[in-house]
């Protein structure tokens, strides 16, 4: 493969070459690829379980998953695994093992992959704080504004438009022509692109904490008007109370996704406009790591705050220690019926007859 040139990379790119300075964003040391090859996996493998989970407790209710908030969860679980199973699988093969045998084509597929599942993944947050504004804003108008069918016919715009959004690049809309100025942190996308994609992504978040800190204010207004009415607590609304306090829980996943997001979308922008150098590629690759701990958190919040879903989690829990209880009770039974002498079998299976031939009275 050629020395890296960041010049000519980022100014002159020429996409005839698949391995084509390919290298340039291959920056991790030997002694950094174990290191960060263990944390994605962990980190991967514990957020698709307990994503996966999320959605087994929705859908195995029939309840919740009539909810449009859940529907509207579920479709946040289901991005999060996606964007989970694509993006370790994407980094890890390129990062760290180095693979550049597949065409320009094929990585910008991979890419469009991890781009519609993270931006699903946004949107699908967007919809809840929208679902929760109107909740707490218009709450006797609620079941009528937000139905099922809704916010089904809401994901399935979402989705439709972040599939087309991240196929643009696979389109036609990256650096492969001489007019564009190729990005610093991804190969063959254009800095047009990811300046595009990064305001997309700054405008849901300003979105989401417009609607939460006005969801916020509500709560704090209506916890306020409880204080000063002295109002009993069995003269409160209890929908009402589940509202902000399920409000309050999205604030709390709303914060993690800022504080996740934040850095890696800061070096994206800091590449726009300055030329940045290996150690800052590196920092790059540490900091996308947080986008899987949200994905990882997310869900173990909605297990702690959520009533309706821990309730879930303790019924089935529940049933399977049932389950497994009963099962060694049984082969304990028979261990010990195959530890008694035959004639004593006998005389136990006679009794059993003798006691099942008397009629109930």
């Amino acid at each position: 493969m050629e020395e890296c040139n960041p010049t000519k990379i980022f100014t002159n790119l020429q996409c005839n070459s698949t391995m084509l300075h390919l290298k340039c964003f291959m920056v991790l040391s030997q002694s950094e690829k174990p290191f960060i090859a263990v944390l994605y996996f962990s980190i991967g493998g514990l957020c698709i379980i307990e994503n996966s989970l999320v959605l087994f407790l929705i859908f195995s209710s029939s309840k919740l998953r009539k909810k449009p908030s859940y529907i509207l969860l579920s479709s946040l679980a289901f991005a999060d695994t996606l964007a989970t199973v694509t993006f370790v699988s994407s980094f890890l093969s390129f990062h760290v093992f180095n693979r550049t045998g597949a065409s320009k084509e094929i990585y910008l597929l991979k890419l469009t992959g991890v781009n519609t599942s993270f931006t699903a993944s946004l949107g699908s947050l967007f919809l809840m704080a929208f679902d929760r504004y109107i909740c707490i804003l218009r709450p006797s108008h609620y079941k009528q504004l937000v139905t099922r069918r809704r916010a089904v016919v809401a994901l399935l715009v979402l989705w439709a438009a972040a599939l087309f959004l991240s196929f643009l690049p696979l389109l036609g809309w990256n650096c492969c022509s001489p007019e564009s100025t190729c990005s610093q942190l991804f190969p063959f996308v254009a800095n047009s692109y990811l300046s595009s994609w990064i305001i997309l992504v700054m405008v849901l978040l300003a979105s989401i904490i417009y609607a939460y800190m006005h969801v916020l204010w509500k709560a704090h207004q209506h916890t306020a008007n409880m204080k000063k009415h002295h109002l009993e607590q069995s003269q409160q609304n209890p929908k009402r109370r589940i509202d902000i306090k399920l409000a309050k829980t999205l604030l709390i996943i709303l914060m993690v996704l800022v504080i996740c997001w934040l850095p890696g979308l800061l070096l994206m922008a800091y590449s726009l406009f300055s030329t940045i150098d290996n150690s800052m590629r590196v920092a790059f690759a540490f900091c996308i790591i947080l986008y899987l701990v949200n994905s990882m958190v997310n869900p173990a919040i909605y297990a702690l705050r959520s009533k309706e879903l821990s309730s879930s989690l303790r019924r089935i829990c529940s049933c399977l220690r049932k389950v497994l209880g009963n099962s060694e009770s049984n082969q304990e039974a028979e261990r010990d019926i195959t530890q008694l002498p035959k004639q004593h079998v006998l005389e136990q299976l006679c009794t059993k007859e003798k006691i099942d031939s008397h009629p109930v009275p």
